[in-house]
């Protein structure tokens, strides 16, 4: 059957193993120095481990594979103790895969073995990028009264698939690179990033290939003298994705330009100066700043 499934690109993967403690289900194992994905039968395809990847070397793909087995999963599961089972059952949840839940649920039911207290209400911070969360907002702001925010968009399209890097709108931009997800967190985003800059907009977990983004703004940035570039990315650990994918088209354009970074919160708060992940001198391995 044709499915999402995980790919590992293994020029990047450097074998630090960081992604095997996110997927309880056993499809993960550094062999011979690199993570591999050692079986179809139990990668669900969620991708719970990108967002922990330094090097951005897991991505998600379609492609034909074997089904999904829950039950198996669950064999591999169980003895590994009650935390380990615990967390898929969030993972999950988090998903919003009931179904496969319920077969999890099961299977430990039919083979006697107590379900671990857990969250079931969306809570769940096994992939925080997909868990379901309601946000409360005090009522206080009369928004009828509210300044009406004019639009700060100077170019069509944003999404950075359907750019052209020949597009004129380059030469000397300041460009502000977003998460899809960004403008909707923060209510001032026209108002405080997006004045008198040139939008590009991607999701590093959910668009399929990175490595085309990652091409083409290296051609934005080396066939336009590109004054600046602020980078915002909500802070679910996949979107800081969006900082990595910046941060190599540089490289490869061997252009040095400004970078500012800002980290949105679930609540609506933009962040300066957050961790981000930068690569040393000539392409080296990459280190928190």
């Amino acid at each position: 059957m044709k499915r999402k499934i995980i790919e590992i690109d293994e020029e990047k993967c450097t074998g630090c193993g960081l992604c095997i403690p996110d997927c309880p289900e056993g499809a993960l194992q550094v062999i011979d120095g690199k993570a591999r994905l050692v079986s179809d039968l139990f990668c669900d395809g969620l991708g719970a481990c990108i967002g922990t990847c330094p090097e951005g070397a897991i991505c998600v793909v379609e492609r034909e594979a074997e089904p999904y087995d829950e039950k198996a999963v669950m064999a591999k599961i169980v003895p590994q103790g009650e935390a380990v089972i615990k967390a898929h059952l969030e993972h999950l949840l988090g998903h919003g895969e009931e179904g496969l839940y319920r077969q999890a649920v099961e299977y430990l039911t039919e083979s006697g073995i107590p379900v671990p207290a857990h969250e079931t209400a969306g809570t769940s911070t096994a992939c925080p990028g997909s868990a379901a969360k309601s946000i409360s907002r005090a009522g206080s702001v009369d928004r009828e009264r509210a300044a009406r925010t004019e639009s700060e968009l100077r170019q069509w399209p944003i999404q950075l698939r359907l750019l052209s890097p020949q597009a004129r709108y380059f030469d000397g931009a300041d460009l502000l690179v977003s998460g899809d997800c960004v403008p909707f967190a923060y209510a001032d985003f026209h108002r405080d990033f997006l004045r008198d800059k040139i939008a590009v907009i991607f999701c590093p977990k959910l668009d399929a290939d990175i490595e085309e983004y990652v091409a083409k703004l290296a051609e934005v940035f080396s066939q336009h003298a590109v004054r600046s570039v602020t980078v915002l990315h909500m802070e679910v650990p996949c979107c800081s994705g969006v900082r990595y994918v910046v941060d190599l088209a540089l490289e490869r354009s061997g252009k040095e330009v400004p970078v500012n970074e800002y980290t949105v919160t679930l609540q609506g708060r933009a962040e300066e100066g957050s961790r981000v992940r930068r690569r040393g001198p000539g392409g080296g391995h990459l280190r928190e700043t």
